[in-house]
C-alpha cells in the first residue's frame, strides 16, 4: 500500500512499481478532489510525464489492465481513513505536507494527525505488513556534527504537542476579535479604503484580520519549533510523526522502518534523466538567481546543501522495503549524500553561476540577464541590507500614494512595486532557506550504504541507491539545471492575455460603458467647475480675491477628499448657498458650458463613440451637480448626477440627497443594470480615482484612466486596463482668456447674496446671485 502516491515522490515510486515490479499489487490510498473520485483521480495521474516511458513500453491495453488488476484505491483523507485492506504485505507512507511555514493547526494535522489516522486504521485491520515511513533527513534539527541512523533522542510528547497546536486556532481567533487588534486594522482599512466606502474598510479590516491570524499561527508553529531543537514547523511535525509511527505501530509489536531523505531534486537516470513534478525545495532559488534577483544570499559557502535525485529515493525506499527488519528494532536509514558525497553551497553557487553564464535567461528587452556575482559577505550584513532597502522602498511607496498622480510618479510606482516584489522575494527566500543554507549537520549514511551493498552488481545500476555515483558537476549542468529551466520556460509560455492595444469593441446591445466625469472623460475637477462659473459671474476687478479665498480653502477640501468623496462633494457645496438655479443655468448655457466641453479629453470622446457605435448603452455618472453635468448630455444616452436642494428656486447649500459616489454608485449600478437588464460581466467602466474602485470591480472590463496612485496600485494587481489620455488642446489659460472676452452676466447674477445660514436649509432671505467665496464661508 502506498499513500501520496499523487505527490513527487509517490508518483515516482508506483511508477518503478509499475515499470519493474510487474508482478506486484497496489493499494492507494487518494483523498477524492472535488468532484473527482479517487479512481478519477488515478487515470489523470497515470496520463503524467512520469509514467510516459512505461506507456510507450507497456501500450494502453497494459496501462487499463494495471488500473483494473493492479492497483486498487482507497478513497479517504489521511486523518479518517474508515477502513484498509487487511492483507497487506508493505505499507509506505509517504503523505504528508512539504510546505515549511504552514499555520500550525494546519502541519499537526496533517503530518501529525494523519499518521495517527493510518496507523490506527492499520491497528484495525490486524494485520501485520511492514511499514516504511518516510520521513525527513531534517528531523535531525538545528545541531551540529553527524547525525546518526537512530531514534531521535528527544522527550517532547506528540499528543501534547497536537493538542496545543490544534488549540492554537481558537486562542488565535479568539485573540484576533479583541477591541486592541480590531481597532489596528480598522485603521488600517479606512487609511487603505476609505475613499472607496464603509463596506470595502469592513471587508479589508476582515481580510486583515484572518491574515493577522494566518501569521499568528505560522509564527506558532515557527517559535515552537526552535524552542525545541526544529528550524521550522515541518521538521518539527515530521519528527513527531516518527515518534507516532513508532509508539503506535512499532510499539504495538510490528515491523517499522523509517527512511529520512534530504533534499529530494530531479531524477539522475529513472524514469528518465532531470524528471521532475513542478519546481522542488532548491529550484526556486536557482532560478531567481539566474533571473538576477539574488544578487547575494544569506549562506555559508562550507555549509552542506544535501541534495538526492529522487530516482535514488525511490531505489533506497523501496530497497528498505524488502528489508524488514525484527519486531521491537525499528531501523533508521538517510537517503542523503552530504556524508560521503558531499556538495556545499559554494558548489552549487559556481555550477549555477556557470550555468547561467552559459545559458542566460532572456530579459524583457530582448537581451539576457547576467547571473551576479556572490562574495558571501555573510548573513548578518546581507540581512541588514536588506532590511535597510525594505524601510527605504516602503517609505517611497507611501510617499507616492501622497502625491498627485502623473506619468512620472506612476512610473516611479511601478518601479517601486517591481522593487518591492524583488525585496518580498528575497526576503522569502532568505527567510525558508537560511536554515538549509546555513547547517552544519552532516546526515550519516552508513546503514543506507551497508544496504546498498547486499545489491548483486548486475542489479545496482537498475535498482541501486548509491550517493557517491552522483557526478555533481555533470548532474546539476547535464542534467538538473537544465530540467528546471525548461519548467520556468514551459510555465512562462503558456497563453496570456496579449498586449491590448486598439481593437473594436465587440457589439452587444446588452453591454454597458459608464464613465465617470471629473479626471475621466474631464480634465477638470469639481474645484475648478466651480471656479469657471464663479469667476464668469464676478466683475475682473474681484478674481484675485476670489481665486485667493478658493486657494486658502483648499487644505480643507484636500483632507475630506482624502478621507470620503462624499464628504467633499457635501463640504464644498456649501459654496453654491443661495445660487439661482435659473440663473445658473442660463450661465451654463451661454458661457460656461462650452469651457467644459473644451475640457473634455479627446481620447475620452472617441472612446464614447466606439461604445456607441458597438450598441453598448453609454452612462455618464457623476457625483457633481446635475447642472454642471447638463452640457455633456448629447455625447450619452443616460446622464445620472448629484441635484441640489432648493426653496424657491434658490439653492440652500444642501444636496437633495446622498451623492453617488464610491459604493453608493456601486449599490445603483447594480440595481441600474438589474432593471435594464444590462450584463455587468460584458460592461465597461472608466474611472480615475480609487474611490471608483468599489463600482469599477462590479464591471468584466474596468479601465483605469489616468489613475491616482492608489487605484493605479489596485489596477496594476488586478491586471486592469490602465489609460494614459491626454488632458486636452484647451490649456486653463485659454479657458481664462475666454472669460475675460465673455459679456458680464445678467444683474440678477450680480446681487450680492445673503450671507449662508450653517443650519438646516431655510428659505429666508433667499438670494438670486452666486455667491462670493467670502460670504459663504463667513
Amino acid at each position: 500500500m502506498l499513500t501520496g502516491a499523487t505527490g513527487f515522490v509517490g508518483q515516482a515510486i508506483l511508477e518503478k512499481l509499475l515499470a519493474d515490479y510487474p508482478s506486484t499489487r497496489m493499494t492507494l490510498l487518494i483523498r477524492p478532489k472535488g468532484s473527482l473520485t479517487g479512481q478519477a483521480r488515478l487515470k489523470s495521474l497515470l496520463r503524467k510525464p512520469v509514467f510516459s516511458k512505461w506507456r510507450e513500453r507497456v501500450g494502453q491495453d497494459e496501462v487499463d489492465r494495471s488500473m483494473t488488476e493492479r492497483i486498487s484505491v482507497v478513497e479517504s483523507s489521511m486523518g479518517s481513513v474508515a477502513s484498509l485492506p487487511d492483507d497487506l504485505d508493505v505499507l509506505i507512507h509517504s503523505a504528508s505536507t512539504v510546505s515549511f511555514d504552514p499555520p500550525i493547526d494546519e502541519a499537526f494535522k496533517t503530518n501529525v494527525g494523519g499518521a495517527v489516522g493510518l496507523y490506527e486504521a492499520l491497528l484495525r485491520t490486524g494485520s501485520d505488513p511492514h511499514v516504511v515511513h518516510v520521513s525527513t533527513a531534517y528531523v535531525g534539527g538545528i545541531n551540529k556534527g553527524t547525525a546518526v541512523e537512530a531514534s531521535l533522542n528527544h522527550t517532547i510528547d506528540w499528543r501534547t504537542e497536537m493538542e496545543a497546536a490544534v488549540a492554537a486556532r481558537a486562542q488565535v481567533e479568539a485573540s484576533s476579535r479583541r477591541p486592541e487588534v480590531l481597532r489596528k486594522l480598522i485603521a488600517q482599512a479606512r487609511l487603505d479604503n476609505g475613499k472607496v466606502g464603509p463596506h470595502a474598510v469592513a471587508v479589508a479590516a476582515e481580510v486583515g484580520r484572518s491574515e493577522w491570524v494566518t501569521k499568528r499561527l505560522v509564527d506558532y508553529g515557527r517559535i515552537r519549533a526552535q524552542s525545541v531543537g526544529w528550524a521550522d514547523v515541518y521538521s518539527f511535525t515530521k519528527s513527531m510523526s516518527e515518534r507516532v509511527a513508532e509508539q503506535l505501530w512499532a510499539g504495538n509489536g510490528h515491523r517499522l522502518s523509517v527512511v529520512r531523505p534530504a533534499i529530494i531534486e530531479s531524477a539522475l537516470r529513472h524514469p528518465f534523466p532531470g524528471w521532475i513534478d513542478g519546481f522542488k525545495v532548491a529550484d526556486p532559488l536557482i532560478i531567481a538567481y539566474g533571473r538576477g534577483l539574488v544578487p547575494e544570499f544569506p549562506g555559508l559557502p562550507d555549509s552542506i546543501l544535501d541534495i538526492i535525485p529522487v530516482d535514488i529515493v525511490v531505489n533506497a525506499t523501496l530497497g528498505v522495503s524488502a528489508n524488514p527488519p525484527a519486531v521491537g528494532d525499528p531501523q533508521y536509514y538517510h537517503l542523503s549524500s552530504g556524508g560521503r558525497n558531499p556538495l556545499t553551497f559554494r558548489d552549487i553557487y559556481e555550477n549555477v553561476l556557470k550555468y547561467f553564464r552559459a545559458n542566460p535567461i532572456p530579459d524583457d528587452q530582448g537581451g539576457h540577464i547576467r547571473a551576479p556575482y556572490w562574495a558571501f559577505p555573510g548573513p548578518r550584513a546581507i540581512n541588514r541590507t536588506l532590511r535597510t532597502g525594505e524601510r527605504t522602498n516602503k517609505l517611497l511607496q507611501r510617499t507616492l500614494l501622497r502625491l498627485p498622480s502623473t506619468a512620472t510618479t506612476r512610473n516611479l510606482q511601478r518601479a517601486a512595486s517591481a522593487r518591492q516584489s524583488d525585496l518580498d522575494l528575497l526576503r522569502a527566500y532568505s527567510d525558508l532557506y537560511q536554515n538549509y543554507t546555513q547547517a552544519e549537520i552532516i546526515y550519516d549514511d552508513s546503514k543506507t550504504a551497508a544496504l546498498n551493498n547486499t545489491l548483486p552488481a548486475g542489479e545496482r545500476e537498475r535498482f541501486g541507491f548509491d550517493a557517491t555515483e552522483i557526478d555533481w558537476d555533470h548532474y546539476l549542468q547535464e542534467v538538473h539545471f537544465p530540467a528546471v529551466t525548461t519548467l520556468m520556460r514551459t510555465f512562462s509560455s503558456r497563453p496570456r492575455a496579449k498586449a491590448r492595444g486598439e481593437k473594436p469593441l465587440p457589439h452587444n446591445e446588452n453591454a454597458a460603458a459608464i464613465f465617470d466625469l471629473e479626471g475621466t472623460v474631464l480634465a477638470s475637477n469639481v474645484i475648478e467647475q466651480y471656479l469657471w462659473v464663479r469667476l464668469a459671474s464676478l466683475d475682473k476687478s474681484k478674481w484675485p480675491g476670489e481665486i485667493a479665498n478658493l486657494v486658502s480653502s483648499l487644505p480643507r477640501y484636500l483632507a475630506a477628499d482624502r478621507r470620503d468623496r462624499g464628504e467633499f462633494i457635501r463640504t464644498f457645496v456649501r459654496r453654491y448657498e443661495g445660487v439661482d438655479e435659473a440663473a445658473l443655468r442660463e450661465l451654463i448655457h451661454d458661457t460656461v458650458g462650452d469651457v467644459l466641453l473644451q475640457r473634455m479629453r479627446p481620447e475620452a470622446i472617441r472612446q464614447i463613440r466606439k461604445h456607441k457605435e458597438a450598441g453598448h448603452r453609454t452612462i455618464l455618472v457623476t457625483g457633481a451637480i446635475d447642472v454642471l453635468a447638463e452640457p455633456f448630455s448629447s455625447l450619452f444616452d443616460e446622464v445620472v448626477a448629484s441635484t441640489m436642494h432648493s426653496q424657491n428656486g434658490i439653492w440652500t447649500g444642501y444636496l437633495s440627497k446622498p451623492p453617488l459616489v464610491d459604493e453608493a454608485r456601486a449599490a445603483w449600478l447594480r440595481l441600474y443594470a438589474e432593471r435594464e437588464g444590462i450584463d455587468l460581466s460584458k460592461s465597461y467602466a472608466y474611472g480615475d480615482s480609487h474611490a471608483d474602485r468599489a463600482w469599477l470591480e462590479l464591471v468584466g472590463n474596468p479601465q483605469a484612466v489616468n489613475p491616482d496612485a492608489a487605484l493605479f496600485s489596485h489596477a496594476s494587481t488586478k491586471h486592469w486596463r490602465i489609460h494614459q489620455w491626454t488632458d486636452h488642446n484647451h490649456s486653463r489659460i485659454d479657458t481664462v482668456s475666454e472669460l475675460l472676452r465673455a459679456p458680464r452676466l445678467p444683474a440678477r447674477l450680480s446681487a450680492p447674496p445673503v450671507p449662508a445660514q450653517p443650519a438646516q436649509p431655510s428659505a429666508q432671505n433667499p438670494s438670486t446671485a452666486v455667491p462670493s467665496a467670502k460670504e459663504t464661508n463667513s
